[in-house]
């Protein structure tokens, strides 16, 4: 009787680590669920307006996204984690926001960010050099970055609320 509960528990543990550990750390940060109450400070804390552009760069089950588009701004979602695009794609249509929130199964490294006006951020500190130069060059003067956690190693921030903070590309 053991022995089929410890073969479930090691293929299901088997697929965790491959999903949501070892397959995004060589791209990015592993998945951690933002809070109801951080998301929303997301959301308030980069100031997005209807009709703006925001893309989510590592977007998870896409509740920053959607918080986004409940905001009205046109939201992205960038997530390699197969499964977790699905789920997102999930939430957004329970949501009923399929028309303002959309998630792309691709890198963010492989984005052209430059036609968004916000991004939103929670990733490892040991990309945020790239990551700084990567917005430096695509978004346009006075898009906003709002990050969770890990900051620019260079950028001045306009602002830190908590653990989240917030730059405006010069």
């Amino acid at each position: 009787m053991i022995a089929p509960i410890l073969t479930i528990a090691s293929i299901l543990a088997g697929f965790i680590l491959v999903f949501y550990v070892f397959f995004p750390l060589g791209r990015g940060a592993v998945y951690v669920a933002s809070t109801p109450e951080k998301t929303l400070l997301l959301v308030k804390l980069s100031r997005v307006v209807p009709g703006e552009r925001a893309a989510d760069l590592g977007s998870g089950d896409g509740r920053v996204v959607i918080a986004l588009a409940q905001s009205g701004a046109e939201a992205h979602g960038f997530e390699v984690n197969p499964v977790l695009v699905l789920i997102a794609k999930r939430n957004i249509r329970r949501a009923g926001m399929q028309h303002m929130a959309f998630i792309h199964w691709k890198s963010f490294w492989r984005a052209d960010l430059s036609r968004f006006d916000v991004l939103t951020v929670f990733q490892g500190s040991f990309i945020m050099k790239r990551l700084e130069a990567k917005v430096r060059k695509e978004l346009a003067p006075g898009a906003r970055v709002v990050s969770d956690y890990w900051g620019f190693p260079t950028m001045e921030p306009e602002g830190l609320h908590d653990t989240v903070v917030c730059y405006r590309i010069p």
